[in-house]
This record gives structure tokens, sequence and C-alpha cells, in this order.
């Protein structure tokens, strides 16, 4: 049986005049083209990776914080709710499901969100320094409910997941990954909209509030 995704691609091929997938040689032909393909002009970029992230991320809306270690991200997350007057309690990603969110007092679900979840905890694939952005990949693992159906996001980033551009974000995902997942999300704040009289209001289309936690080590 046909996947969804199976289904929108046949049609696709169909209206391209094509009645197959591409050919292997043929997709190593455009990945050798990508590879070769040089980069456009980028500004200069001599500040640090970190630094800018965070600059970039508040200059959006978003709020950051910082920890030493991964242990250290369930109480951090615990401040950051309890400062905002939010319950203690969120949907999670499974490659989060190991700490020690229990010994901070936050009820954990570790499954796609839902539309009654009000907190959800994901990682984020890698940042974007140059921007203050967080690329999300999709999978079983990793789905995209949990940063788009809450109203509060909160992402745990790795610093040394942190890239200084989109060119550098693209490249990583291409050498780690190889083949794109159905979607690739970039977050880049809160969701906002300025369509109704040019005023700007955050959580239109998506969460109110984005928190990041970034990990040193």
């Amino acid at each position: 049986m046909q996947t969804a995704r199976e289904r929108i691609l046949a049609r696709v091929r169909a209206a391209l005049g094509r009645q197959a997938p591409p050919e292997e040689t043929v997709l190593r032909t455009l990945a050798d083209y990508v590879a070769r393909h040089p980069s456009g002009p980028r500004p200069p970029s001599e500040w640090d990776p970190v630094v800018r992230f965070r600059e970039r991320a508040l200059a959006l809306s978003s709020t950051v914080d910082e920890v030493e270690t991964m242990g250290g991200v369930p109480l951090a997350v615990a401040r950051y709710l309890a400062a905002n007057g939010l319950a203690a309690e969120a949907v999670i990603w499974p490659q989060a499901a190991g700490l020690d969110w229990a010994g901070a007092g936050i009820r954990t679900h570790t499954r796609r969100a839902e539309g009654a979840d009000l907190v959800g905890i994901t990682g984020a694939f890698c940042a974007i320094a140059e921007t203050g952005t967080l690329l999300l990949l999709s999978g079983a693992e990793t789905p995209a409910a949990t940063s788009l159906v809450p109203e509060t996001h909160v992402a745990i980033v790795p610093v040394a997941r942190i890239v200084k551009g989109m060119e550098d974000a693209w490249a990583l995902a291409r050498a780690e990954r190889g083949t794109l997942p159905r979607a690739t999300n970039f977050v880049s704040g809160p969701s906002r909209t300025a369509d109704i009289e040019q005023t700007l209001v955050l959580g239109a289309h998506g969460p109110y509030r984005v928190h990041v936690v970034l990990v040193h080590g």
C-alpha cells in the first residue's frame, strides 16, 4: 500500500511526464553538482557563533538559557516554566526522555503533541548563529508536532551543533543525513503575524514562546 508521501510524489512525477523515481545515477549526479557548486557571497562572520546565536535569538523574541551539561537541562526548564507561570508538564521527544525530569518536578509524556499539550520540549538538528534560527528535521523520533502544536516550545541545543550560516546547516544535513526527511522546519522565534493593521501578534500560527537551552558540555 502506498503511503501518502508516495502518492503525492507519484502525482508530481506524472505531472512532469516521468514514470518512475529518479535512478541512483541521477541522484548521484545531482548530489555531485550540489557538492561542487560554489556558495554565493557571504557577509563577514568573525563573530563567536554562540554569542551571535544568543544575540539574534533574543532579537527574535526567543529566550535563551545556558547550562554546562545535559544533566542541568531539566532544572533549567523547571525554572523557566515557573518564572512564566506555566504548568510543570510537557510532551517531549524520545531523545530527551532519559533526562531526570521527575527530579526537576516536571511531568513528561513521550508521544506526539496533541491539542491540549501546552509545552513541547525538543532537540534541534542544529542552530544557525547568523539568524538565531533552529533547524528541526521531522521523523518518527523527532515529530514536528512537538514544536508546532503547544503554546510553548523549549529546544535543547548543544553548542557544538551551532553552525554559522544557512549554507552550513544545509551542508551538515546533507553530510549527516544524505536524504532529507519529509519536513525540515526553521524556527526563528515565536510564531508571529502583522497581517491585521500591521500590528505584530505573537503565537498566530504556532507557539507564543520559544525558549532555547544551550548546553556547553
